[in-house]
């Protein structure tokens, strides 16, 4: 059953000044995620190789984040924790990754008298969906699948039906279903969630869409390498077996080209939704997020997938636009994806889970030169841990006693290894120090050194057929 605002709610929702001030009435919320979008594929934040007119004009409207951070995951498929840490605001050892446990942010919203919606991606169990949304349209409850054969489901009477193979390209779907959504008249405030599947692999978009890539134009990541240079804990992955070793500089070109097209495939759609919202009612008093569950290497270091703690993988997009917000500008503040939506509470004046933990940045929002977070932990099984300040970032390998130090002013692409300048080795003690301290903050039980620890030397398995 959709719960309905009581008259005390909606009176103490109109009660709450919006945000700066620009107008009494509760703000919705459109909240656009992807799935594996780093965070350097947006044409107006950097890149003049790729095609998203939709996600520029975004950009235009609102505040873009040029450091925001997926904490890491404990299992390869570090988009569970991802969707996990940013849906209840908690950190990586503390969530519940089934998301069945503890109020979640949308839930919140729900019971502050918003309608509450979701169409898209849900990799955290489906019988957390009706704990965190009262409607929800064309799920895709698994983690990867061919986009045009999709299973798709929805929430009737309080549970998730029987899928059915939906007749359209998944992310259309998704789409779809939003425009629908914002096309009803609203009377409440409403937090719409939109998160694709895509530009996760396959690769996959209909044969009529007309933008395509000529692969020998799109240039190698800066940091390209043909294999990574040691054994990182999880060097043959599923994703990392996407393409063989070493990594020719033509196959990754051919990826990047696949990749961008999803991209742009998914900026068309996003546009469709964008379009929609132009048109309502609510248009003036809509915050709209976009963001993504974690970067991919995509040839970056030798590496494919997002089973790391470079900033290709750790890195996304976040760009967040609505009223009162300054327009067209850039911050270079500190925060985690799991801070997001906090801070769309604060906005709102919705009051979040009592176990949430991540930061309110409004202040940021209003001014993006006031700093968030001083440094950041990430984490990648127990095979990798991270620290980075508004500087320096240190990558503890503790299986293979190996830490790189990268200065990311400088080599923001870290290309440059500093660990074994004797210069540096004060940072590095100063830096493995906090890094153990934030460790233990946030409950990690990992070690970053180990008894016995095993060479660092890697060499790729024989290709199939040979030995």
């Amino acid at each position: 059953m959709r719960l309905r605002p009581t008259p005390l709610v909606l009176a103490l929702l109109l009660a709450v000044p919006a945000a700066f001030g620009a107008t009494a009435t509760p703000p919705n919320i459109l909240f656009i995620f992807a799935d594996d979008q780093r965070a350097d594929t947006i044409a107006a934040l950097g890149n003049p190789h790729i095609q998203t007119p939709n996600l520029d004009r975004l950009v235009r409207r609102g505040v873009a984040f040029n450091r925001a951070y997926m904490q890491g995951g404990l299992n390869a498929a570090t988009c569970v924790p991802s969707r996990a840490m940013l849906l209840s605001g908690r950190s990586l050892f503390h969530i519940d990754e089934k998301l069945t446990r503890d109020e979640t942010w949308p839930a919140a919203f729900g019971r502050a008298g918003y309608t509450t919606f979701v169409s898209g991606k849900w990799h955290n169990t489906p019988a957390s969906i009706p704990l965190s949304f009262q409607r929800a349209r064309s799920l895709f409850t698994g983690g990867m699948v061919n986009p045009l054969k999709a299973p798709l489901s929805h929430l009737e009477n309080g549970q998730v039906g029987a899928a059915t193979i939906s007749p359209q390209h998944a992310c259309a779907a998704f789409a779809d279903e939003t425009i629908a959504f914002l096309q009803e008249k609203h009377s409440a405030p409403f937090f719409a969630y939109l998160p694709f599947d895509g530009p996760h692999d396959p690769h996959i978009v209909p044969d009529d869409y007309p933008v395509r890539y000529d692969a020998e134009k799109i240039p190698l990541p800066a940091n390209f390498l043909p294999q990574h240079p040691f054994n990182n804990g999880e060097m043959t992955i599923r994703d990392e077996q996407l393409l063989p070793w070493p990594r020719t500089s033509a196959d990754i070109r051919q990826m990047l080209a696949d990749y961008y097209r999803y991209i742009s495939y998914l900026d068309m759609l996003i546009g469709r939704v964008l379009d929609t919202l132009d048109a309502s009612p609510h248009a003036e008093n809509t915050f709209v997020v976009f963001a993504a569950d974690s970067g991919v290497a995509r040839g970056s270091h030798g590496l494919i997938g997002k089973q790391n703690l470079y900033e290709h993988s750790m890195r996304v997009p976040l760009i967040i636009a609505g009223p009162g917000l300054p327009a067209n500008q850039r911050t270079d503040a500190l925060c985690y994806l799991f801070d997001v939506l906090p801070t769309l509470g604060a906005l709102s004046g919705v009051t979040g889970p009592k176990t949430s933990e991540g930061l309110d940045f409004s202040a940021t929002l209003r001014n993006p030169a006031t700093p968030a977070r001083p440094a950041l932990l990430f984490a990648y099984q127990k095979v990798q841990r991270a620290l980075r300040d508004d500087r320096y970032k240190l990558i503890r390998y503790p299986q293979v006693d190996r830490t790189q130090l990268f200065d990311l002013v400088a080599d923001p692409d870290e290309r440059t290894d500093l660990a074994a300048r004797p210069e540096h080795a004060p940072r590095i003690a100063a830096m493995t120090a906090a890094l153990a301290a934030e460790m233990k903050r946030l409950d990690d039980p990992a070690e970053l050194t180990v008894a016995s620890p095993r060479p660092a030397a890697w060499s790729p398995p024989p290709a199939r057929g040979k030995k």
